[in-house]
C-alpha cells in the first residue's frame, strides 16, 4: 500500500523591488564603475571638509599671530588682549570641532571602500566584513554623525589647538611678569614681583587673583580634556596616518 504524501505549496516570494531589481541588473563592469565613481565622490567631499578644516586652522594661528604682535610690541598694550585671543581661539575650535564632524562622515565612507573593496583586491582575507556594502547603504539613507562634539573638541584640541593654546599662555605669563612689557615701574623683591603680578593681571573690575586663578583652572581643565579624557578612536584605530 502506497503512502500518500502531502506535499505543501512553496511560499511565495515577495515581489522584488525596483532597487533589487535595478542592482541585479548590473554586470560586474558596472558594478565595478559605479563604486569607482561613488568612491571618487566622497574623496571629493571629504577633501572640501578637509578644505574647511585647514582654513579654520588657518584663522586660528592668524589669530594668535596677530594679537602676540599687538600685546608684546608696546608696554602700552593691555594683557587683555592675550585673553581675548584665548577667546577667540576657542571660538574656532568650537567651529572646527563641528566642521570636523562632517569631514569625519565622508573619511570613514572612503576608509571603508578603501578597507573592505581595494585592500580585498589586493590582499584577499575570507569573510572580511561581508556585510559593508549594506552597513554603507544604510548611512546613505540616514545619514548620521559618528562621533559627538565632545570627541571632535578632544581631537582637534590634541592634534592643533593645544600648540596655540600653550603660545598665548606662555607670552600672557610673559606679560604680566616682565616689567618692561607692562606700564607699571619695575618691582623689588620677590614678593613685591608677586604682588604686582597681580596687580597687572587686573582686568577691570575683576582683581588680578581672580583672573590668574582662571586662566590656571581654564588651562588645568584643558590639558585634562586633551590627555586625561579618553575620546571613542572610532577610525582613528585602524592604523597610525589618520587626521
Amino acid at each position: 500500500m502506497s503512502q500518500v504524501q502531502t506535499i505543501k505549496p512553496a511560499e511565495a516570494a515577495a515581489a522584488p523591488r525596483g532597487s533589487d531589481a535595478f542592482a541585479l541588473k548590473l554586470t560586474s563592469s558596472e558594478f565595478a564603475t559605479t563604486m569607482s565613481h561613488f568612491h571618487r565622490a566622497e574623496i571629493a567631499r571629504m577633501a572640501g571638509w578637509r578644505d574647511r578644516l585647514d582654513r579654520t586652522s588657518n584663522w586660528s594661528i592668524t589669530v594668535v599671530a596677530a594679537m602676540l604682535s599687538v600685546s608684546l610690541s608696546t608696554p602700552s598694550a593691555h594683557h587683555g588682549v592675550l585673553l581675548f585671543a584665548m577667546l577667540l581661539i576657542t571660538l574656532l575650535l568650537w567651529i572646527e570641532a563641528r566642521r570636523y564632524r562632517f569631514f569625519d562622515v565622508y573619511r570613514a565612507r572612503v576608509r571603508q571602500f578603501e578597507r573592505y573593496y581595494f585592500a580585498q583586491i589586493f590582499s584577499p582575507q575570507p569573510d572580511f566584513a561581508s556585510n559593508w556594502l549594506a552597513i554603507l547603504g544604510e548611512g546613505l539613507r540616514s545619514p548620521r554623525f559618528l562621533i559627538t562634539q565632545r570627541a571632535a573638541l578632544i581631537r582637534r584640541l590634541r592634534r592643533n589647538y593645544i600648540f596655540m593654546y600653550t603660545i598665548l599662555m606662555l607670552a600672557w605669563v610673559l606679560k604680566i611678569t616682565t616689567p618692561s612689557l607692562s606700564r607699571e615701574g619695575s618691582p623689588i623683591g620677590f614678593g613685591a614681583s608677586l604682588l604686582d603680578t597681580f596687580r597687572v593681571a587686573t582686568l577691570g573690575p575683576i582683581p588680578g587673583v581672580v583672573v590668574v586663578c582662571g586662566v590656571v583652572v581654564f588651562y588645568i581643565g584643558m590639558l585634562a580634556a586633551a590627555f586625561l579624557i579618553s575620546a571613542d578612536d572610532g577610525e582613528l584605530s585602524f592604523g597610525d596616518v589618520h587626521v
